[in-house]
């Protein structure tokens, strides 16, 4: 009887303390896919801006949370009562939703129809999406020259992704990826869409994807989280190309000395 009245206040002790979410971010697409997801939860959580063009995600104590130096990142308090780390931020989503969407704001029941095709879109965006129009961001933007095989190689793909997400959204009788709300996949999706033109992409070619953009941006939680640990100021940087060219080369000269850090160890 003890022992189970011991194991009993643990376990309330845990739950008190739960959720403890620190989100280590910083204004990138990947960023605010975690921060616009704790919105839509309605997830108390502190922020931690980590300063990447300082290096700062390469310091000691962050790799101790993620041990391969990028944003963003998370703590929280496991049902043990321990703390656990949570890192790359399909890998994040899928915690909160699997731990705290009870009701299911943003998910599916595991198990269903509606949860595995939510992984096929998440895991999309994860392997496609991001990864083909970060590399049109670099060779677009960061390249310390132009070359062309690369803005044409990784711009194109982006494009045919695009292309791929419109179709889906054509089909879609709620305006989402999957079934009839908004979810996860599409939460992972926004900051990268919303972000086609630095990447070279008129978004105007897919009205589908354009039109989910727009819904997107009006869901409370989306205009929330877009705005941590920073300003979200895309939408704006699109209609003023000085700025957009000013950003760039600000962006390309930290890029390049931490390509070049990177290379030496």
């Amino acid at each position: 009887m003890t022992s189970r009245l011991a194991q009993l206040s643990t376990q309330l002790t845990t739950m008190a303390s739960r959720p403890d979410i620190h989100l280590y971010t910083t204004q990138t697409p990947n960023g605010i896919k975690i921060s616009i997801t704790l919105e839509e939860l309605g997830l108390p959580y502190t922020v931690h801006k980590i300063e990447i063009s300082k290096n700062v995600q390469k310091e000691p104590w962050f790799l101790e949370i993620n041990p391969n130096g990028r944003i963003p990142a998370l703590t929280d308090t496991f049902t043990d009562g321990k703390t656990i780390r949570l890192f790359e931020s399909g890998s994040i989503q899928q915690y909160l939703v699997d731990q705290y969407d009870k009701d299911y704001k943003i998910s599916y029941p595991r198990g269903t129809r509606e949860y595995y095709e939510v992984n096929n879109w998440l895991f999309f965006l994860n392997a496609g999406v991001g990864p083909m129009q970060g590399q049109a961001n670099h060779f677009s933007r960061y390249a310390p020259e132009r070359i062309e095989y690369g803005v044409n190689r990784y711009v194109n793909e982006s494009r045919r992704l695009y292309g791929v997400l419109n179709a889906q959204l054509e089909k879609s009788t709620s305006g989402y990826l999957v079934g009839d709300k908004c979810t996860i996949a599409d939460i992972a999706h926004w900051g990268w869409v919303t972000a086609a033109f630095w990447a070279g992409i008129d978004i105007d070619e897919f009205p589908a994807l354009k039109a989910w953009d727009d819904r997107m941006l009006a869901r409370p939680g989306v205009e929330k989280g877009r705005h941590v640990p920073d300003p979200h100021r895309m939408k704006e940087l699109s209609k003023n190309p000085e700025e957009m060219k000013e950003q760039a080369e600000k962006s390309r000269a930290w890029v390049q000395q931490g390509m070049a850090a990177d290379s030496k160890k």
